[in-house]
């Protein structure tokens, strides 16, 4: 285990800390259009697997009259 004397450092100060960003902004952005993508995709499953579903349901009745 090593030891170190922090006594004194930054760690210490009163002074707001900074935080450097090393990684492009991008990422959280791409990470939500992707989430907002699939949230519509299986919507529209939904949607089209209900629409599928009734017509199997009700179709005999409807096309016979």
């Amino acid at each position: 285990m090593s030891q170190h004397n922090i006594i004194g450092s930054e760690a210490f100060d009163r002074s707001p800390f900074v935080i450097i960003r090393s990684v492009r902004t991008g990422g959280m952005r791409r990470r939500q259009a992707r989430t907002a993508t699939a949230f519509i995709a299986g919507a529209g499953v939904t949607i089209v697997g209900g629409i599928v579903a009734a017509v199997i349901a009700f179709g005999p009745g409807l096309a016979g009259g």
